[in-house]
């Protein structure tokens, strides 16, 4: 029986930062970008009278459109599901009218993996995986096995964890 990688979506393998700056910055003419976000998430940073604003914004139908994907992360998760069972795991329960637009981006870029294999829930703790790949420490301290926190600037502060810095670094740990 092969092992098996859970990998989280956000800030893992799609690039929502970057949406969140994109839109905030032209809806509310402010420049912000990833530097000033060290240790903090973009929640943390928005001014508060736009700040539900922004906390919606996972919530328009087109802002999983096109995100970037983290580089070298289709090659190395293509790589990776020959020797593992790998499972896309999105606490996509927090935004969920995000779980169709999360559900055709992953099937746009990681069609090799079967939908069969996209969790999308609230809680990670409940996974029976070998692994888990995720830029979130709660949901790596709420797991059972080997967690690896993914680097992201909010976590970036964050010491205590088994740290991923990229999609490169993880194949080479998996290989």
């Amino acid at each position: 029986m092969k092992q098996s990688i859970a990998i989280d979506m956000d800030e893992t393998v799609a690039d929502t930062l970057s949406r969140h700056l994109e839109w905030y910055c032209k809806e509310f003419g402010v420049s912000l970008n990833k530097k000033d976000m060290k240790g903090k998430r973009i929640y943390d940073v928005v001014s508060k009278e736009n700040l539900d604003t922004v906390k919606n914004y996972p919530n328009h139908p087109d802002f999983f459109k096109d995100l970037p994907v983290f580089e070298d992360a289709v090659s190395v998760i293509q790589e990776l599901s020959i020797k593992y069972d790998i499972y896309f795991v999105s606490a996509a329960m927090e935004y969920p009218n995000s779980f169709n637009a999360k559900y055709e981006w992953l099937k746009q870029h990681f069609s090799f993996i079967s939908d069969m294999n996209y969790i999308f829930c609230g809680y990670k703790g409940m996974l029976n995986c070998d692994y888990l790949i995720d830029d979130s420490s709660r949901h790596i301290d709420a797991f059972n096995g080997d967690g690896y926190l993914f680097n992201a600037p909010h976590n970036s502060e964050q010491t205590n964890y088994k740290r991923i810095n990229s999609w490169a670094e993880i194949g080479a740990l998996f290989a």
